[in-house]
């Protein structure tokens, strides 16, 4: 298993990011100022994009992990390797919607809840997104410090 940083044509892997994100000109907004990793494993299994907010912060923009491959620990290693990587960072933030799933997976890997920014989803995006059945209203903002 291999992680590796994506400097160029990272429009390649929009597939899989358009599975966290499901609106093309959404990613847009931060594709090209973040840094990329892929994670690598006889294939190419999981993805995320990270952007530099300030000083020690960073917001992880994007993560997804081919569907066939969820929850076989791809997404937490690719966020373990993160943490090891960025080794200013003294907060990452990470923006998701409110679904019990998704918030659980974050917690498990040190993530807590931070704040919210209300209707973020129903504001930004020009179609009602759901994740597991739920709508996705609020942007729930979780932070993780070292």
């Amino acid at each position: 298993m291999k992680i590796r940083k994506v400097t160029d044509n990272k429009k390649a892997y929009i597939d899989l990011l358009l599975l966290a994100d499901e609106q093309e000109n959404m990613i847009d907004r931060y594709l090209e100022r973040g840094e990329m990793f892929v994670l690598d494993d006889h294939g190419v299994k999981a993805e995320c994009v990270v952007t530099k907010e300030a000083d020690g912060v960073y917001e992880l923009k994007n993560i997804a992990v081919m569907p066939d491959y969820q929850r076989k620990g791809y997404g937490k290693r690719l966020i373990g390797f993160l943490f090891s990587y960025y080794t200013d960072c003294n907060r990452m933030l990470v923006g998701t919607g409110g679904v019990p799933s998704v918030l659980r997976f974050y917690k498990e890997c040190g993530f807590e809840e931070s704040h919210r920014i209300e209707n973020f989803f129903t504001d930004n995006y020009d179609h009602p997104m759901f994740e597991d059945g739920t709508q996705l209203v609020d942007m729930v903002y979780l932070k993780w410090e070292r």
